[in-house]
Formats: structure tokens, sequence, C-alpha cells
């Protein structure tokens, strides 16, 4: 049986007006056309207020009018509105063939219920993780070379220089300042390695006292001194047994436990705390430090005799203000990564904010580049990281920045982020982009390309 006109209307005015979804409707060019009762009362404003208007201008981040000219569907997508995070799903609309705009959905109005949902899910996506972590990382190494971003040739030179001596057992020294990501190669030349299905085990030696050092290293007996566990435990080197120990921060470990470390791998035994027999252990050594050890030497801080030992390959990484080519694509997987373990949705950064992120010096390097963004994707209430969201001593170096800049410099670079930003809050199309910012279509485009837009 065929229901007729009146009972579609029911229908319809069921679906959009009695549920407890909030929808709504856009034209070709992004226009409000239909707002139900549910999202009015939801963002606060009055149907005969939204109805015509410009959708970015009546629902914060949206992106309706991007799927109205675009013609690809967004399903549970994550969007910012009034302070929490919804789903939101958007479905273009086609008319004989064509697509003529696209209606909007936004479930869970009710945030507590959203958030309890939210909770529910990281919890699960975590235990996940982790049992993904103990299947597939049992041998102690996490990271690959394909987790070290960065196409500049100093850093492609450094991999192709891995993947040559990975497949040896000769000790390898990695320098470079904190933050370069000296650990990231260190797993990805065991990753390599013919040892790579045996342990990597981690040393932090500026980590350790120095009273427990020694028996971290190289283990003891039960009873072996006051507080000793009864069965006794294995040290590092034993737990790294015929796979790769590494050593972070070595510049840090004190001249007694360098004695040690150095006999070790001379005569390829250790003995434990409070034992009378040495063992045979089979470990290739990779050190890492962020120091001058020839500095250290000169300073009697550190072994000439050890450093040889351990410095058979030297690999310096040089820090990110070095390779200046990287910040760009760094920031956008990290962007991705950041908001991936977050779920709030940020894509991109302002061109202003990448401008900052090439000229500034980076004494932290890559961590502190992944810091600064995390921290401005926890701040910033758009889809767009902007220079206010920067952390606030970020913001005082921004400030120093400009100050070296003339005038002209500063009013071109203004101009060209607002031609921008406009650009972006108009979805791409530059005739409504140029009304936003006031000035004619031939001026607009004249801008564009002075500034190469």
């Amino acid at each position: 049986m065929l229901l007729n006109n009146e009972y579609k209307e029911e229908i319809i005015e069921t679906i959009f007006e009695k549920s407890n979804f909030c929808f709504v409707v856009v034209d070709g060019q992004g226009l409000v056309t239909y707002l139900n009762d549910n999202y009015c009362k939801f963002i606060g404003v009055k149907l005969e207020d939204a109805i015509g208007k410009h959708v970015q201008d009546v629902i914060e981040n949206t992106r309706m009018h991007i799927v109205a000219q675009t013609g690809k569907e967004e399903i549970a997508d994550i969007q910012f509105i009034r302070g929490n995070h919804m789903i939101a799903n958007r479905v273009p609309l086609c008319s004989k063939g064509k697509i003529v705009g696209a209606v909007g959905t936004v479930l869970y109005r009710d945030t507590k219920e959203w958030m309890k949902m939210n909770s529910h899910i990281k919890d699960l996506l975590l235990e996940i993780e982790q049992y993904k972590k103990k299947l597939g990382n049992q041998n102690g190494a996490t990271y690959s070379l394909q987790d070290i971003v960065g196409s500049s040739i100093q850093i492609n030179k450094i991999k192709e220089k891995v993947m040559k001596i990975s497949s040896g057992d000769v000790s390898i020294l990695l320098m470079g300042e904190s933050g370069t990501g000296k650990e990231l190669f260190a797993h990805s030349i065991h990753q390599l390695s013919e040892r790579s299905m045996k342990p990597f085990v981690k040393v932090n030696c500026a980590a350790i006292p120095v009273d427990l050092l020694e028996s971290e290293l190289f283990g003891y007996e039960g009873g072996a001194f006051t507080g000793a566990k009864k069965g006794g435990k294995l040290g590092k080197f034993q737990l790294a047994d015929g796979g790769t120990l590494f050593l972070d921060e070595i510049g840090d470990m004190p001249l007694d436990a360098q004695v040690k470390i150095l006999r070790v791998l001379q005569e390829g035994e250790v003995e434990a705390i409070g034992s009378e027999k040495t063992q045979k252990i089979d470990v290739r050594i990779i050190a890492a430090t962020n120091q001058s050890l020839e500095t250290l030497i000169k300073e009697n801080r550190f072994r000439e005799d050890l450093y040889y030992r351990i410095n058979v390959i030297p690999i310096k990484i040089p820090p990110l203000r070095e390779r200046v080519e990287d910040i760009r694509v760094l920031a956008k997987f990290l962007l991705a990564k950041i908001t991936k373990r977050t779920g709030k949705r940020v894509i991109s950064f302002e061109a202003a904010v990448m401008d900052f992120f090439m000229h500034h010096e980076w004494p932290g390097n890559v961590r502190e580049l992944e810091n600064v963004i995390e921290s401005a994707v926890h701040l910033t209430n758009t889809e767009i990281i902007k220079l206010e969201d920067l952390p606030d001593q970020m913001q005082s170096n921004h400030y120093t920045t400009k100050q070296s800049m003339n005038l002209k410099e500063v009013l071109a670079r203004a101009e060209r982020q607002a031609i921008e930003n406009a650009i972006e809050r108009a979805g791409g199309d530059k005739l409504r982009a140029a009304s936003l910012l006031g000035v004619g279509k031939s001026s607009f485009y004249e801008k564009m390309k002075k500034h190469q837009l």
C-alpha cells in the first residue's frame, strides 16, 4: 500500500521535528534552508534569524558548506559545538544528477551521554592498544625507521647509513641534542638487525641512582645485600643477552660504572653482585648522548678507552633548526597523531603559525614541537590552530620575532594571512572570500597573485 502525500508529510515532520536529533539543510552555496527546532534550541538561535544565512555564521566549526560543494559525505565526524565534542553526519543532496545542497545531523546533544560513551570508547581503545603493544613489541623495541618523519637531505643520509650498519654487531654512538630522536634511531637499528627477535633493553644512565646502577646493570644474587630480593634479580645486561642494550645519556654514567661496563664489553661476561661465577653474555651496544664526550674526557669525567669501545660507528643527528624543511611535514604528522589520540578535530595550522614554526629555534627539537602542538590542540576552539592558541612562552617569542621585521614585511604578512583565513572560512570560494574581506574581485585576485596563493 503506497503512502499518500498527507502521510508523507507527517512522516517527514516526525523525522525532522519530533526526533531527538538536530537537523540542518543547506543549499549549494552553503546557505541555511532548514533548521529543526531541536537544533535551534541547542545552538540558541531563532529559525527566522538562521534561514538564508551562510551556515558558518550560524553553526560553529561546521563543514556543511564543504560537503555541499564537494559532494563527499562525512559520517560520524567529531564536531566541536558549544564547548563540547559532538558526532555529526553530513550527506550531500542530489537532484537530477546534480548536487543541490547537503543535510546534516548532530547526535548526542546531551553532552553527559556523549561524554559517558566517549570515555567508554577511549577505555576500550586504550585496552586494545595495550594488547597490540604486548603482542607486537615483546622484544621491547617499539619504533621503526618508518616512524622517523622527515625528508631533508640530512635525515635521508642518516636513514641510509642506518640501513647499511644495522645488520652488523658493531657498537654505535648516537649524538644529538635532547629531543632530536636518538631513541627512535636506536629502536630502528635493532629492528633492522639480525637481533630483531631478541630483547631490546633500554638503560637511562641519568635516571638510575649511583648506588643502584651496578645492581641494575649486572643484577644480584639473593641475599647479596640488605633489601635484596630473595631470588635475586637479573641485570640489564643479562636481560639483553642475545639482543641490544641501549645506554641512553651515557655521558651521565659514573666513572666507577664505566670501568665495569668496559670490562663486560672486553670480556663478554658479567658477574652479578654477590655471585662467585661469571656469565657469558652477547649484547650489541647502542649508546646515546646529548653531551660532548670528548669534552668530558678532557675533564676526566668519561673514560677514553670506553669512548673508543662504544664509538665504532658515530651517528650525529642534527637539531631541528638545521633541517627546517622537515618542520612542515613533522608538524602535520604530529598534529594527526595528537588528534587521533585525543579525539579532537583539528585539521591544520593557519599560515602565520606555520611561518612561526619555520623561524623558531626549537631548543627542545622535535619533542618541543610535539609539546607545543599538543598544547595548542587542547587550547583551540576551532579546527585551525591560530597564533593565539600557542602556549604563552611561544606568544612572547613570536612578538620578539616580529620586532625584527620592517613595516613593509609586517603589512605583507598580515595581508597574506588575512587572505588565507578568508579563503579557509569561505570553504575555498574565492568570490565569497573577497566579499568577507570587503574588496573587489579583480583586486582580490591581484593580491592572491602578489602573494603567490
